[in-house]
């Protein structure tokens, strides 16, 4: 089973349980919270990825730093230390909130831009998303510095280039295809 699929079952198991204990906003709080803090933390990655420590010593470690977390976050990071599947925290975590957005009716709109995107172009964006889609969207902006300028916006299965490297780089394929 490859870790997408793993990543999903979790994700949905966990999704499941806390609309059952009508907990699921506060688990969708601690997800974000999670990515947000192995992305600020690399050094808890290694921690995670260490065949030196035991799975106690990991789990206490999760425990400890999401101690004020919903007690489903807790039996799913417990769950995935156990299960020796703690390397897909990061999967379950993004594949959860994904989950949970399309059941409240939301799609997510993934904008990359080389700089961050200022809250007036955002509110923009998002109305002409809107707009485009029908549906309630959320944005996500990734900052990504190798497209030099433009942006690249991903909603669900479509995706629009319009970052200054992909027009480089068409015009590079124009050039050597003549």
């Amino acid at each position: 089973m490859n870790e997408s699929r793993a990543a999903i079952r979790y994700a949905k198991a966990a999704l499941e349980h806390a609309i059952e204990s009508k907990a699921s906003k506060a688990v969708e709080e601690d997800m974000r919270s999670i990515l947000e803090t192995l992305e600020g933390s690399p050094e808890l990655g290694e921690v995670l990825a260490s065949p030196v420590l035991t799975g106690d010593q990991k789990k206490n470690v999760l425990l400890n730093i999401f101690e004020k977390s919903d007690k489903i976050t807790k039996n799913l990071l417990v769950l995935l230390v156990e299960n020796k599947r703690i390397a897909y925290l990061w999967d379950v975590a993004g594949k959860y909130i994904y989950l949970n957005d399309l059941l409240k009716g939301e799609k997510i709109a993934q904008v990359t831009t080389a700089v961050p995107l200022t809250a007036d172009l955002e509110k923009q964006l998002l109305k002409r998303v809107q707009g485009l889609t029908g549906n309630k969207v959320a944005l996500e902006n990734t900052v990504d510095k190798n497209i030099i300028g433009g942006f690249i916006l991903r909603i669900g299965d479509m995706q629009f280039n319009s970052s200054i490297a992909h027009q480089l780089n068409k015009l590079k394929r124009e050039f050597t295809n003549s």
